[in-house]
């Protein structure tokens, strides 16, 4: 079993169908260097949260150009968790972390094994995705999940599993990795930022569902 977390949300109805799915935690992006339909501005961003009730997770996604936007960001919008792009210290973290006083948590590419054990103590959890050239995440691919799972044994942060998972194959993926939790945005679309509401609901269940590999 895993939780879960829906991210890229861009409407208030999605994020209302999010939460009744049962789903963990809830995301919006903002503020990232990559052309995406997921984008919104920090002040749709701060709307999108706001109703979250309590127990499920706001999550501000962002890849800032600085520690200080960071902080910036997180007073404007809000949220209970931050999730960073892009290349960062640990010294940096610990200054997000200590300025903002919520859950940090930091992506890096599924290849990434050394910088993850790198940053492991700095974090409040790893999310391992497949990213992009800038460090972006919302790729829509997979990755080795067996090696994923391999390095989430030798990490102290709980692991978030992310990239190209959907309703279809997120069961396997927490089977394969035993992640602490999974991500999902494109995987549960009907168009760019625009959730589908009975895959949503079927990627929570699916992630909490206990399978048998042959």
């Amino acid at each position: 079993m895993a939780r879960a977390k829906v991210c890229g949300l861009t409407r208030g109805a999605d994020v209302r169908a999010t939460i009744e799915a049962g789903a963990d935690a809830v995301g919006a992006i903002t503020e990232v260097p990559v052309d995406t339909p997921r984008e919104v501005d920090p002040a749709t961003a701060a709307d999108l949260l706001a109703g979250v009730p309590p127990f499920v997770t706001a999550t501000l996604v962002t890849m800032p150009d600085s520690p200080e936007r960071a902080v910036e960001l997180v007073r404007t919008v809000g949220p209970d968790a931050l999730q960073l792009h892009g290349e960062w210290t640990p010294e940096e973290i610990g200054y997000v972390r200590a300025e903002t006083g919520v859950k940090v948590l930091v992506t890096v590419d599924a290849d990434e094994h050394a910088l993850a054990e790198r940053l492991d103590e700095a974090v409040d959890a790893l999310v391992v995705d497949s990213t992009t050239e800038e460090g972006a995440g919302g790729t829509g691919r997979t990755h080795d999940w067996e090696a994923t799972g391999s390095l989430a044994t030798r990490l102290t942060s709980p692991v978030v599993l992310a990239g190209g998972l959907d309703p279809e194959n997120v069961a396997e993926a927490v089977e394969t990795a035993d992640p602490y939790a999974v991500d999902v945005a494109s995987g549960v679309e009907l168009s760019g930022g625009r959730k589908d509401h009975n895959a949503l609901a079927r990627f929570v269940r699916n992630a909490g569902r206990e399978v048998t590999l042959a």
